[in-house]
């Protein structure tokens, strides 16, 4: 169900909390490496702006686990957010507290402020209803534009939103649209790319995809336990032996669905994970021993390829290889651009998977980045997020209210 957004309410003048995932890559001397969790959210705070709203950020950065840690602190975010919108933001020493109630009474129209790490606070992890009765205390109005954490039930996600009227902001509302339109209505072929080290890790998103799409592909370490499957030797390959008849499960209701899968023909196997680990091409059966699968190989590629040129919508989630490595980054890089040069609906989910097509320079020609791996995962495996369930669901007549 769609739920209510920023869009939907009156923000004018009003104090608004917005809770953001600025879990950025940063060193000890306050260097951001990638700020792209910041850029973002510039849509939702510049909407707010525009309307005269007093903005207050609130994030998490790390694990400082319930205590102040000095090289965790938020200064150097605010710093990087003033810079993407040409204007101060004012970075707090404190989370909660007196001194940020004094703070953000003083605020003007337009004015932005960032709160300390949620982590420092203990009641942020522990989702405790004190800590969320002293940030709604400090707005009119709860906006939650963190996808990437909303699959956790945070103080900050699911406490505040009891106390305040609570929406979507504008970067969350476009993540679910983009997850409902490819899981609820797709345009057909439709394809499921899954891969990544572990099938535990992607048994929910297997099991709920496979009722959905025309076209299951199986790369990465996973692919290991399914090769096991069907009797083969791995060699030196992690296999989930506890997933094995889980996988033969998968395995089954493909075939009694109608669902076309998709398993590694050939492997680019390595004696070890190191990046300078001499690589070669053989079958999937023929895994020698001491071997481990690193990337999935060219004949794969090109069967994948293939299938993936007749889709017209592919979700993709989990490399296909350890593509840190250029020996084995063949297989991850060829389906990335295999994807984007679908015409059609094409969704990446997070982490690993949008650094990958980052790295390889197509950004640009997907329909849909994922800014949340964990997030993109539960949506795939049709879990609930509670930072969402949070949120008021959106009413057809309240639709344009406040735009």
């Amino acid at each position: 169900m769609r739920r209510k957004t920023v869009r939907d309410i009156d923000v004018s003048g009003r104090r608004v909390l917005v809770r953001t995932d600025y879990n950025v890559p940063m060193d000890d001397h306050g260097v951001i490496s990638d700020d792209m969790r910041i850029r973002v959210t510039l849509p939702t705070i510049r909407y707010l702006q525009e309307r005269g709203a007093r903005i207050i950020i609130c994030s998490h950065l790390d694990r400082p686990g319930g205590k102040v840690v000095e090289s965790l602190r938020l200064a150097p975010v605010a710093r990087r957010l003033s810079e993407l919108l040409g204007e101060p933001v004012m970075p707090l020493r404190e989370v909660v507290g007196s001194g940020v109630e004094s703070a953000v009474s003083e605020m003007q129209q337009g004015d932005v402020v960032m709160l300390e790490n949620l982590r420092f606070n203990p009641g942020e992890k522990a989702k405790d209803p004190q800590f969320a009765e002293d940030l709604a205390r400090l707005a009119d109005i709860y906006v939650n534009d963190a996808f990437g954490v909303s699959h956790r039930a945070a103080a900050s996600l699911v406490g505040v939103p009891q106390h305040l009227p609570a929406v979507a902001g504008l970067l969350l509302q476009k993540e679910l649209d983009a997850f409902a339109d490819v899981l609820e209505q797709p345009e057909r072929p439709f394809a499921a790319v899954i891969g990544g080290a572990k099938v535990s890790d992607k048994l929910g998103v297997l099991e709920n995809v496979l009722t959905r799409v025309d076209h299951l592909l199986i790369g990465g370490g996973m692919a290991s336990t399914f090769i096991r499957s069907e009797g083969y030797g791995t060699g030196a390959s992690r296999v989930e032996a506890e997933q094995l008849d889980a996988v033969r499960q998968i395995e089954k209701k493909a075939q009694a669905q109608g669902v076309d899968l998709h398993l590694p023909s050939d492997v680019v196997v390595a004696d070890s994970l190191k990046a300078d680990a001499q690589v070669r091409t053989v079958p999937a059966a023929e895994i020698p021993d001491g071997s481990m699968i690193v990337d999935i190989g060219p004949a794969t590629i090109d069967d994948f390829a293939r299938t993936l040129s007749r889709c017209r919508t592919v979700v993709w989630n989990g490399p296909m290889g350890v593509f840190e490595n250029p020996g084995s980054a063949e297989g991850t890089r060829r389906i990335a651009a295999a994807i984007a040069s679908i015409n059609g609906t094409t969704v990446i989910g997070g982490g690993s998977t949008a650094e990958a097509v980052e790295k390889f320079g197509f950004t640009d020609r997907m329909s849909h980045i994922s800014t949340g791996g964990g997030a993109a995962l539960a949506l795939l495996a049709g879990e609930r997020l509670p930072g969402v369930e949070a949120l008021p669901v959106r009413e057809a007549e309240t639709i344009g209210t406040a735009a």
